[in-house]
């Protein structure tokens, strides 16, 4: 059986008996390995609580999403720090920048965004970003913080220009694909990722959302990875399993306190 990391989901968002469920269906299914992501830092430690109730399959990541930086305030860069310490806490995000629904101004997005990867350079646990009708700011911060050196981090569900994945390969970066890469409407983002080289990219759900042809309409899990990935080889011209291999060892190459699960 192949062994996968879905390495962006959110658990939280399951009652207790439904996440259960799901995560044994995805252990089944090849899925190892799971993140789960809080949203907002009043959040975290639940999701922590979730990672370990699940583990050896699961682990956390603590942000807050650009959505909720109005209504939680822009996060203190020493209180991420101090997350990004803990060794329950694999990823910091997730953070970034959503000028398609701006449900939080702008320039608090930007500033929580700053802060989280300073954090994470501080710290060295990875950011992972959200970025939707963002690119030139999204560049443009992230060539800032690297201040000419490289960055520890993903971009998460990948659904941007191709300038945006090449300038963050350069700055030593990860991409990441969900659901959407499965999307018929999705050939700029196929394009882009059949470019991306294999040693960069990732595979996530983003469950409970973007469920993956043939799931679509149907609340996604972290099973349903398989999909993707099997998209993705296509897109390469590998196989399902050589996919699987990759992507669980970027995974553990860049989530270094999470390189457990893949071996779950």
């Amino acid at each position: 059986m192949i062994r996968l990391v879905d390495s962006h989901c959110h658990l939280d968002m399951l009652e207790p008996e439904a996440r259960a469920e799901a995560v044994s269906r995805a252990v089944r299914s090849g899925v190892r390995g799971m993140l789960t992501i809080a949203t907002r830092l009043s959040a975290a430690e639940d999701v922590i609580a979730i990672a370990a109730e699940h583990s050896p399959h699961v682990m956390a990541a603590v942000g807050v999403h650009p959505h909720r930086v109005s209504e939680n305030g822009i996060p203190e860069e020493a209180e991420l720090v101090a997350w990004g310490s803990r060794p329950d806490v694999a990823g910091l995000g997730e953070t970034g920048l959503d000028y398609f629904y701006d449900n939080s101004p702008r320039d608090q997005q930007q500033e929580s965004f700053r802060r989280h990867i300073r954090a994470s350079n501080e710290t060295g646990t990875p950011f992972i970003v959200h970025t939707r009708n963002a690119d030139a700011d999204t560049i443009t911060i992230l060539k800032e913080e690297a201040s000419g050196e490289g960055l520890k981090g993903v971009l998460h569900c990948f659904s941007s220009g191709r300038d945006v994945a090449e300038q963050a390969l350069e700055l030593g970066m990860y991409v990441s694909l969900a659901g959407i890469l499965t999307f018929k409407n999705a050939k700029d983002v196929q394009d882009i990722a059949a470019d991306v080289p294999l040693d960069r990219l990732l595979v996530e759900t983003d469950s409970p959302f973007l469920a993956p042809i043939p799931m679509r309409g149907k609340p996604n899990e972290p099973g349903y990875i398989v999909h993707t990935a099997r998209k993705l080889a296509e897109l390469k011209g590998v196989s399902e399993e050589e996919i699987a291999e990759a992507t669980t060892a970027n995974f553990a190459r860049l989530f270094t306190k999470a390189a457990g699960l893949a071996d779950a």
